[in-house]
């Protein structure tokens, strides 16, 4: 018997490891291996785990029983209390499902829910995936890099009528503010106008907040529930603004009414069949997290501030070096791009976003993601540089440096003496370019 008489399901033969994941395991590797990378690839926040969450875990360690598919009723009705308190959503728990992390929660709507997806490019890795697993179409929404990525009403328009023209069913919009991988987020008046064209277009919306908290400060983060909550699902959780990724713990919060419940009741089907239900240690302890704590509120305004501080850092030292990006309004990204230097790259064999993130990494040892993996064209020489781990490679370090920022000046804070790998790693880029040119 031959290989091919086990067929493979050919929805999932045309995916590979999700290049976030692989390039974050390529450098641990190289790391193991000894060797020199300056980690800008993977967006993990790295601050410590709060002590009293480090409690609670601890605390609820004997809690070995399944809990219920939909979540534990008090960790649902602590999270339905944090969306009306920060976002100004009317949420009840029967509306709040939660999962072992926002990626599952993601998968299972574009499984519940019908019709091809609107998609802004650039844009996750994985909602792409997502739609395409799920057997529906995917049709991009341009933006353009010289006005910072914006996500234009118009542009959502018009991907809507050319979706429909080439025989789509576009039924859903997804939206990322804070954006992975460009740190841009959507103004209050675009949330409203969105809303309003989806409300008109009969569009669901997908909302991904999951980086809602960790907004720099520049832009106000409302979410399309708020102007359209019958048809929009909110998708969340710990990872980034507490830094809690491995604790697979996500949230999503579905529409009210008859509709809401029915998508709740298949969410809750994928749930049941898939997952069972996320760790009940993780979810006993995950209720301070989601309660109005203010030893927790203080950890996450110092946790923002810091990734904001990081990360603006990192987008004017490379925009002083000449190398364009978006300006990042929340998250720990910074998206460039090196298409100023298309034909001198060219003499060196460099034509892709792929090939550029590969010539960094084995000439300067930076370690990025290119755009393609985000949807851009890869002729767009654009890469996605995150600024969440360095100088926090690990656990000690990134204690240290939290302790630091409580002790002195934010400019000390982003010197040399505090920041070595952050500087190394802008000096890698200098020379580069000056390679380059």
């Amino acid at each position: 018997m031959t290989a091919n008489a086990f067929p493979l399901n050919p929805l999932l033969t045309a995916f590979s490891a999700s290049p976030t994941l692989a390039i974050n395991e390529k450098v641990q590797a190289l790391w193991a291996a000894g060797h020199e990378v300056y980690h800008l690839g993977f967006g993990e926040s790295r601050f410590p785990l709060h002590p009293l969450l480090a409690e609670a875990l601890a605390a609820h360690a004997h809690r070995t029983a399944y809990l219920p598919a939909q979540g534990l009723p008090e960790l649902r009705a602590a999270v339905a209390a944090f969306y009306e308190r920060h976002f100004g959503l009317e949420v009840t728990p029967d509306r709040v499902i939660v999962g072992p992390g926002s990626k599952p929660l993601l998968f299972a709507l574009m499984q519940a829910l019908v019709g091809d997806v609107l998609l802004p490019i650039p844009s996750w890795v994985s909602y792409a995936p997502h739609a395409r697993m799920s057997g529906k179409r995917v049709f991009p929404i341009p933006t353009d890099p010289a006005d910072g990525y914006t996500l234009h009403g118009d542009r959502v328009a018009e991907a809507l009528a050319a979706a429909r023209q080439a025989g789509g069913d576009p039924r859903l919009l997804v939206l990322n503010s804070p954006s992975n991988p460009t740190g841009r987020m959507l103004t209050p008046e675009q949330v409203a106008e969105l809303a309003a064209f989806c409300r008109r277009e009969g569009l669901f919306i997908l909302s991904d907040e999951i980086y809602a908290l960790t907004a720099h400060g520049s832009v106000r983060h409302v979410s399309p529930a708020c102007h359209y909550p019958e048809g929009t699902a909110v998708v969340g959780g710990l990872s980034k603004h507490l830094s809690l990724g491995g604790w697979r713990l996500g949230v999503a919060v579905l529409p009210p009414g008859p509709f809401g419940r029915r998508l709740m009741a298949a969410v809750r089907a994928v749930a049941a069949e898939v997952w069972s239900s996320p760790s009940a240690p993780v979810q006993y302890a995950a209720i301070i997290a989601y309660e109005d704590n203010p030893t927790i509120r203080d950890y996450i305004e110092t946790c923002t501030r810091l990734h904001a501080l990081r990360t603006r850092f990192l987008w004017q030292a490379l925009a002083a070096l000449g190398i364009p990006a978006a300006r990042p309004d929340g998250a720990f990204y910074v998206f460039v791009h090196f298409d100023h230097l298309r034909s001198a790259l060219a003499r060196r064999g460099v034509t892709t976003a792929d090939e550029l993130a590969t010539y960094l990494l084995e000439r300067y040892h930076l370690a990025t993601l290119p755009g393609s993996a985000f949807g851009a064209e890869a002729g767009h020489l654009a890469l996605r540089l995150s600024s969440s781990y360095l100088d926090m490679e690990t656990a000690e370090r990134a204690q240290a440096l939290l302790a630091a920022s409580r002790l002195v000046s934010e400019e000390e804070w982003l010197s040399p003496a505090h920041h070595p790998a952050t500087h190394a790693a802008l000096e890698r880029f200098r020379c580069f370019v000056e390679e380059v040119r």
